[in-house]
């Protein structure tokens, strides 16, 4: 893919998303909105535009107070989603120094502190769903941590974030296609989990995307010399050489459920960004071989056709699952199967999806 025509397509969106958003990208404190501000801020620093560093801030400023409080934030509901806008904090503070934001910040670390865990230590994922474990929440929580770690001088974390990664992996890994379910309920008591082994049924694609991308997001922040690094790295080189294998050889992109080829099942735009996008990365920072170049090529050229249509005057990205969770127990709906991953909406232009594709296209470019 042309790296000039890339380029234009992600200012496009961003435009777009601007024009459509404005003033600020969500009223609501939501952990997409951030995930696609911190792709305004990688096209920011690949442009130097500052329209796309004040929207970031305009969007933030929304709810951080000049006293540093965060509106329309609930901590007393620990979910663990509401850290991932905690990001976008982080580098406000960097860029400006403005104490606000370093108030806001550790509104969220106290949040962290508090989180409930599982008897193993991980996370719960929100307060609402006792003793689980999901791989949203690596991509939510860890990546805040290793930058509050490395930004603030707190690097005894970094054995903690190491073992949220390592839990995980191990409550969720799949032996048969050597990837990860969607998530685990180490109580065995959640309607969709396994009775014996605690874990959902099928491997959703935005799921291992999500851990994917937090893999790679941490190792930024995590001292080179540090004896866990090589852990994490290896569980990334493991997780992208078996994400490749499901790779759809012809269209060059992944399914909503990773590893199925069931009728009605359906290439799916965000988890095929996030695998692009981290594979860009971990080829770029030698974390996986570049004989992945190929498959990582045939991704983006993938993703374009797919995904993305565009004109004269916007971008728009498409074929997006809108939504995909498991219970609570007043939504029987939600059950982890295959019939419930191909029932939910699928749409364009959701920020779940824009986020990753102006991420990918960021590392692509770098």
């Amino acid at each position: 893919m042309d790296k000039n025509k890339v380029l234009e397509i992600v200012k496009k969106m961003c435009d777009t998303i601007m024009a459509e958003h404005t003033p600020v990208i969500s009223k609501k404190w939501a952990y997409e909105a951030g995930l696609t501000l911190k792709g305004f801020e990688a096209v920011y620093k690949l442009t130097g535009e500052k329209k796309y560093f004040d929207y970031i801030k305009a969007s933030m400023d929304y709810f951080v107070t000049d006293d540093g409080e965060i509106q329309f934030y609930d901590m007393q509901k620990y979910n663990i989603d509401f850290i991932n806008n905690g990001k976008c904090l982080l580098y406000l503070y960097a860029e400006t120094g403005e104490e606000k934001y370093r108030k806001a910040i550790e509104t969220l670390e106290t949040q962290l502190k508090g989180q409930p865990r599982t008897e193993s230590g991980a996370y719960f994922h929100k307060k609402i769903y006792p003793n689980q474990i999901w791989l949203d929440g690596l991509f939510m929580a860890e990546p805040f941590c290793a930058q509050y770690a490395r930004d603030f001088n707190h690097t005894e974390n970094f054995d903690d974030i190491a073992n949220q990664f390592k839990i995980a992996a191990a409550s969720t890994y799949d032996e048969r296609t050597g990837l990860y379910v969607h998530a685990c309920d180490e109580s065995r008591q959640a309607f969709w989990a396994d009775k014996v082994t605690g874990k959902s049924k099928n491997i959703w694609g935005r799921a291992c995307g999500w851990m994917a991308m937090a893999l790679g997001d941490v190792l930024d922040f995590m001292p080179k010399d540090h004896p866990r690094r090589d852990e994490l790295i290896g569980l990334l080189k493991g997780l992208l050489e078996r994400v490749v294998e499901y790779q759809d050889p012809e269209a060059g992109v992944w399914y909503q459920v990773l590893d199925s080829r069931r009728r009605g099942n359906y290439l799916e735009a965000s988890c095929s960004c996030m695998f692009t996008c981290a594979l860009a990365k971990a080829i770029r920072n030698g974390y996986i071989s570049e004989d992945y170049k190929p498959a990582l090529e045939k991704a983006i050229d993938g993703v374009f056709k797919e995904f993305v249509t565009y004109d004269d005057t916007r971008a728009d990205l498409n074929k997006i699952c809108y939504v995909a969770g498991l219970g609570p127990e007043d939504n029987p709906k939600r059950d982890g199967t295959f019939e419930y991953y191909m029932s939910e909406p699928v749409v364009s232009n959701d920020n779940k999806g824009n986020g990753a594709f102006i991420l990918m296209c960021a590392q692509y470019l770098q």
